[in-house]
């Protein structure tokens, strides 16, 4: 099913990204990723190399294969904390779609569904991070921007 992108107002991704982006290196400790995860309470890390996009690691990444025992005292066992000594580029998403902050909203959220992701690193044009889009961020915007249907 082919889906038509249209954009009813002039809102481009520039206007709804988070910048500064959270960021790690390809060689971290997933100890690191989650660190960040739990102190900045955010979904998804954008994975450096020689300061362009290489990678994202999302929070969902982070479940899959950090045991749940970690940083419980009464439960923590010493094979949960070694879930955490991999690195980074083990769990990463290679080569993630970007995104220009000059494209519509619209243009984001078909590329989130077409790829089946939900986040997209924000890049200028020397493919540069300069922020991240996120389904969250067009949900935002989406509930904050639309009248609400009359209840009945």
């Amino acid at each position: 099913m082919q889906q038509t992108i249209t954009s009813r107002s002039g809102l481009c991704v520039g206007d709804i990204m988070n910048s500064p982006v959270h960021t790690v290196d390809m060689d971290d400790w997933l100890s690191t990723v989650k660190t960040i995860f739990d102190r900045a309470r955010c979904h998804h890390v954008v994975v450096l190399d020689r300061s362009r996009v290489f990678g994202v690691v999302s929070d969902r990444d982070i479940l899959r294969v950090v045991s749940p025992f970690v940083g419980n005292p009464l439960m923590e066992r010493p094979q949960d904390v070694g879930t955490t000594r991999r690195r980074v580029h083990q769990i990463m998403s290679r080569k993630p779609t970007t995104i220009t902050p000059d494209q519509p909203v619209a243009v984001a959220a078909a590329r989130m569904l077409g790829e089946r992701v939900s986040s997209l690193p924000v890049v200028d044009d020397d493919d540069a991070l300069v922020g991240i889009v996120t389904t969250r961020d067009i949900l935002t915007w989406a509930v904050n921007n639309n009248p609400a249907p009359p209840a009945g």
